[in-house]
């Protein structure tokens, strides 16, 4: 889920996005973009889509002067980037929740570095194709550096745009040449290209050298320095989440969770409207209807919870006969689907045009069996428990308790 957002920062208003997970979220963090880049350029964007999927919630913003932001990029710096994500996070612990995980892409991970030790809430920091010090930007604007001492400022083309640097902010990049990564206190993710050609990757090394542990390094081989290909910021995103479960708890909370005894299960409204706590005597999860239907669609509808509760128990004791039997089955997939469907050529016409409701249940079987294994195997799934309940003589027996 996407969401369009803004927050003040020096004064300006700053345009951002909100990735949200489909379901709860376990955390909230920050995206800096690389320098002179945008919040919508791919990698940040790819990287955060799949974060999401995680259950991390991701804000990433336009910096001052770039992208829907407002202000004059001109009249920005380093400080003015550090300021608008101490305001991002500001805004995060504000309105949802203060962040515990940072990625910066270039000269956004060295303001990460420059600025995470100002939020104790942090847990984790991220660089992409980081330099080890944010006067390494210098390089992209060297053959107008004599300009911009002597007239105080200077038209550069960076990629395929031209902006205007001015000497104030090669002054405050010299502000920042003491940096010292070591007191960060933070679990830190260094992710770089042997190939970046924009900063090197001995950068990198300066980076991961002057950081103390727990830290990390991963190469990201072929890829370019801004992530261009699909397969690289795929890649990198799903490394970034595989890491940060070592320090982040992405596992959602339980603060609703309702004490019930074993086999009871205990529903309790959320939003009082379809969102719903759902509790057993050992877990905790969202119900929910689609969006499509008025709900937030935060957790499954409740014939996906039916279905599941068939399709899991089918494969259970499919799972248990054939290890009894020491078949050879790898694995075993169950698709369901529910339909109401109408009664045709019914012997009688009176009931002729009434509705059923009817459960179609597709079982793949995988492994080296032959055809009396799985013909044999096709009767177990029809003895399951949730699938004899479902044709039993069932009634619902309802009390009003006070």
């Amino acid at each position: 889920m996407r969401k369009k957002v803004e927050f003040q920062s020096n004064g300006v208003t700053l345009a951002g996005l909100m990735e949200m997970p489909e379901s709860r979220v376990s955390s909230y963090g920050i995206f800096a973009h690389c320098f002179t880049c945008g919040k919508d350029v791919a990698a940040a964007s790819r990287i955060s889509r799949t974060l999401t999927a995680k259950g991390i919630a991701v804000l990433r913003f336009d910096f001052t002067g770039l992208g829907n932001s407002d202000g004059d990029f001109s009249n920005s710096n380093f400080s003015s980037n550090i300021q608008d994500l101490l305001s991002a996070a500001g805004y995060l612990e504000e309105n949802f929740s203060a962040p515990e995980f940072l990625i910066g892409h270039s000269l956004g991970g060295a303001a990460m570095l420059a600025m995470a030790g100002r939020l104790p809430s942090v847990k984790a920091i991220v660089t992409i194709g980081a330099p080890f010090r944010a006067d390494h930007v210098r390089h992209n604007f060297s053959a107008s550096m004599d300009d911009i001492r002597r007239d105080g400022e200077a038209e550069v083309t960076l990629g395929l745009r031209k902006f205007t640097i001015k000497k104030q902010f090669l002054d405050d990049l010299d502000t920042y040449s003491d940096q010292d990564i070591s007191r960060l206190n933070k679990a830190l993710l260094v992710c770089h290209s042997p190939l970046d050609t924009t900063v090197d990757i001995s950068e990198a090394e300066k980076i991961y050298r002057a950081a103390r542990h727990p830290k990390s390094f991963v190469s990201l081989d072929t890829a370019d320095h801004l992530l261009t290909k699909k397969e690289d910021s795929s890649y990198v995103a799903e490394v970034i989440a595989g890491w940060a479960g070592r320090y982040l708890n992405l596992t959602p909370s339980d603060a609703h969770k309702q004490d019930t005894s074993p086999g009871q299960v205990m529903v309790s409204e959320k939003n009082h409207k379809f969102t719903l706590h759902v509790s057993s005597d050992s877990h905790y999860w969202l119900a929910d209807e689609p969006r499509s239907v008025g709900g937030d669609n935060m957790g499954p509808d409740p014939y996906e919870h039916l279905l599941a509760a068939l399709g899991s128990c089918t494969v259970m004791t499919l799972r248990m006969y054939a290890n009894h039997k020491s078949m050879a089955l790898k694995d075993v997939v169950v698709r369901l689907r529910h339909e109401h469907e109408y009664i045709k050529d019914c012997e009688d016409p009176e009931n002729e045009g009434a509705k059923i409701e009817v459960i179609y249940r597709e079982i793949e079987l995988v492994g080296d069996l032959d055809e009396g294994q799985r013909k044999r195997l096709l009767q177990i799934a029809d003895r399951c428990p949730v699938h004899k309940t479902l044709h039993a003589t069932l009634e619902v027996r309802t009390d009003l308790v006070e």
